[in-house]
């Protein structure tokens, strides 16, 4: 007997089948990749010894997520890890602008806007819990009034002019390099909403890594679903509704619209809205297996495991512009990066001194270019000798890491284009999101409320909806 049964196995996948388990639901889950995970995949690449994380590296929404928080991951030996600065961005002359963990160390660090970075970022980290509330609620609830009161003078600055109020390039660059994580033009709501919420984060919980990579958490997930009877079934593509188990009450979509629209019999006009929801930019993949650390010429960058990479010069503007391009379509000649050090925050990603490099340029949708020469150029200009540390390499264009992951369409990581209008009513204009008009069946992608990033909410929320139609309960 199966009472649920799951398509797909990301993280909002395994949210979905986990919270159904816990309340008693025999759940089956089933993958198309012969590794599950979805976006939580990690791998060896080139050395059998050294992992890779082969989408999400960085999470800085896992610590804060009431489901993730709920996940055992300490007694499965997981732990996340910290690098002493969250994040960086090297800026021109060789110099950085670093967020450290610590405020009053990145205060410090900002000379003349240290005192408005404190004033932009202390009230949010003082209510850090009720934005986070708010962020990952489904949006069809009332929002914390203390985190409206600290949101509500900032975002409309930051959503017109991103970054006013700081005077510094170092200071204007460190806060968009953040929101460019929105995906998309800059300045824009949704893009002052992602850098209010990563960057306060960033000296509250941080960015962390987990210890053995990102796969570890997926492994986590699925191996309580399976000591509550689960079962999950990798190398199994789903093609039609049909072909789930016949008598499953509850059926989990963890997929994009587009493959939503494929397998399941939906009326035509949910196909129509369905129709109208609209993919946003790429990302295009390097991986590197590198023998040291990256030589970057201004050392303290090797203290912060994310960095964020634009323009010649790091500036504010060449982020937006970079980010502009790549909305309209157009291959920016210097497209915004953010490379990632795993070994940074955790050393045992080093063996041998091997050690891996995560890193991703924002590009056009569907964009087929392997981005490998101009990640490592980038790199190599804030980091002179990098290509030198290079043992083994490998690129994925948009279109490959689309083809890899049908959630991320085109390439498009966020599930969907980030504007403002699509962050909050996603995939469709329906009071429940989760809910599709087939019997039964819940879409659990991160293209519903709250969107991207690992969280697993999206799935929980849809396990949420259905458990409520069967008159049962949850909560975290």
């Amino acid at each position: 007997m199966t009472d649920a049964a799951v398509v797909g196995s990301g993280p909002n996948g395994l949210a979905a089948a986990l919270t159904l388990a816990r309340a008693g639901l025999v759940v089956e889950v089933f993958e198309a990749h012969e590794c599950l995970g979805g976006g939580l995949r990690t791998e060896a690449l080139f050395d059998s010894e050294v992992l890779h994380d082969i989408c999400a590296a960085v999470h800085p929404m896992a610590p804060v997520s009431p489901f993730m928080r709920s996940l055992p991951l300490r007694e499965h030996g997981v732990r996340m890890m910290r690098s002493p600065a969250a994040y960086a961005h090297p800026l021109r002359g060789g110099q950085a602008a670093i967020a450290w963990n610590d405020l009053d160390a990145t205060c410090a660090e900002l000379g003349p806007d240290g005192e408005r970075w404190r004033s932009l970022m202390l009230p949010l980290m003082e209510c850090s819990e009720d934005i986070v509330r708010l962020m990952l609620s489904t949006q069809r609830t009332v929002p914390p009034l203390r985190a409206l009161t600290a949101l509500a003078p900032r975002m409309p600055v930051h959503a017109l002019r991103l970054g006013g109020g700081l005077r510094t390039e170092a200071g204007r660059a460190l806060l968009t390099g953040v929101a460019a994580h929105g995906i998309g033009r800059l300045p824009s709501s949704a893009a002052a909403a992602v850098a209010l919420l990563l960057g306060h984060l960033a000296h509250t919980s941080g960015w962390p890594i987990p210890r053995g990579g990102s796969g570890a958490m997926a492994a986590v997930m699925a191996a309580e679903i399976e000591k509550l009877g689960g079962r999950i079934h990798t190398g199994v593509r789903i093609d039609s509704l049909r072909e789930l188990p016949a008598d499953r009450r509850i059926t989990m979509l963890d997929v994009s619209p587009r493959e939503l629209a494929r397998i399941a019999p939906l009326p035509a006009g949910y196909l129509r809205q369905l129709s109208r929801y609209r993919y946003g930019p790429g990302a295009a993949k390097a991986d590197f297996l590198v023998d040291g650390e990256i030589p970057w010429t201004d050392s303290r960058l090797s203290q912060a495991a994310t960095i964020h990479l634009a323009g010649g010069r790091g500036t504010a503007a060449e982020v937006a512009q970079a980010e502009e391009l790549t909305a309209r379509g157009v291959l920016a000649e210097r497209p915004y990066i953010i490379v990632v050090d795993p070994a940074t925050a955790d050393p045992a990603r080093a063996v041998r001194g091997r050690r891996p490099v995560w890193a991703y340029a924002h590009v056009p949708n569907a964009d087929t270019r392997n981005p490998l020469a101009l990640i490592r150029a980038s790199i190599e200009a804030r980091a002179p000798g990098f290509g030198d540390t290079v043992i083994a390499e490998r690129g994925m264009s948009a279109a490959q890491l689309g083809e890899y992951n049908t959630n991320y369409v085109g390439g498009d990581i966020a599930s969907g284009a980030m504007s403002l209008w699509q962050t909050l009513v996603r995939p469709v204009a329906r009071w429940n999101p989760y809910r599709t008009p087939v019997p039964g069946t819940w879409l659990c992608s991160s293209a519903t409320p709250p969107g991207p990033s690992v969280h697993g909410m999206c799935g929980y929320h849809a396990a949420a909806s259905a458990l409520k139609e069967q008159g049962l309960h949850t909560e975290l």
